[in-house]
């Protein structure tokens, strides 16, 4: 086999997988993933001479870039979503129990849990806890609305989204065009006859095989983290919420006590002159005017009566004299 046959090919190996290398792509949206970078297949080319012989090699072969066979597939939309949760329940250590078994029920897992114990300011100590759990994807939405339940307080609540369609896309096309590189660098290493030829070749197949791998992780880590969303619950004691105690004595409690007492005072109230304006009034007018003249004239009525007994009275005592 030529040097200059297998300076060629390799020319071409370069440029197929430099082209998946080439597509743009942010590793910051992964920080779970180290970035990959790009690598050559070996030295001794230079750009004039790469470039020049893989048109060379394209024009022999009248073919396009692996990853055409590769684009053309369709992508289903891969959208990682992820929750934080701060809520205040009466018992911490329960409720953490109880998302831990939802996660479980709903096909998921838990990630990781921790307990411990915040000591207020007078001496008490009030048990804390978080759990991080991953569900199905399609049941992210039922898992937040399954922790609110029985819950005092949700303090605090953030949901993301993260869309990793293109990336995905990107990784896939780079590791087609590697699959694509290997499988021609392996052509190429069992043709080859000289010794140096054939270490250059591993090499770089040694080389090509890694990011092979290392695409397939982050492949593996975006499928996994779209399939199940993560959730991290802090859960706090509801003692919490009543920051000022002195003994046995709760000033905020009592202060609480006695604005319900004087809110429901007050809507009674409301309620009662609600009550006499719409109800009462309008019944006293129609009822009471009527009933008012009915009683003064009786009222007259007996009064004249009266006087004319009191003027009978005395007629007869006239005459008797």
């Amino acid at each position: 086999m030529s040097k200059k046959l297998l300076f060629v090919l390799l020319s071409l190996v370069l440029i197929l997988a430099a082209c998946g290398s080439a597509a743009s792509y942010d590793y910051a949206e992964a920080p779970a993933m180290a970035p990959m970078e790009s690598k050559s297949f070996g030295g001794g080319f230079d750009d004039g001479m790469v470039s020049a012989e893989y048109e060379m090699a394209e024009e022999e072969s009248g073919s396009a870039n692996f990853a055409d066979s590769i684009s053309g597939e369709p992508v289903e939309r891969m959208v990682i979503k992820n929750a934080d949760l701060s809520i205040v329940v009466t018992e911490p250590l329960e409720k953490m129990d109880a998302i831990a078994a939802m996660a479980e029920e709903m096909g998921g897992f838990v990630v990781g849990s921790n307990v411990w114990q915040t000591t207020l300011s007078n001496g008490s100590k009030v048990p804390h806890a978080s759990v991080t759990i991953r569900v199905p994807a399609e049941r992210f939405d039922e898992a937040l609305d399954t922790i609110k339940v029985d819950v005092g307080e949700v303090t605090a609540e953030n949901v993301s989204g993260q869309d990793v369609t293109r990336e995905y896309t990107d990784l896939r096309s780079r590791l087609g065009n590697l699959e694509a590189a290997e499988k021609k660098l392996q052509e190429i290493m069992d043709e080859a006859s000289d010794t140096e030829d054939v270490l250059q070749v591993y090499n770089n197949l040694v080389e090509v095989r890694e990011q092979i791998e290392v695409i397939k992780g982050q492949m593996q880590y975006y499928e996994q983290a779209a399939a199940l969303s993560m959730i991290s619950v802090d859960i706090s004691g509801d003692e919490e919420a009543q920051p000022l105690q002195i003994g046995g004595w709760k000033p905020g409690g009592v202060a609480k006590d006695a604005i319900e007492t004087m809110v429901d005072t007050l809507q009674w109230l409301g309620d009662a002159a609600i009550w006499v304006v719409l109800c009462v009034l309008p019944i006293g007018i129609v009822v009471g005017i009527p009933l008012f003249f009915v009683i003064r004239a009786a009222r007259r009525m007996r009064q004249r009566r009266k006087a004319e007994k009191a003027a009978e009275k005395a007629d007869i005592k006239d005459n008797e004299e």
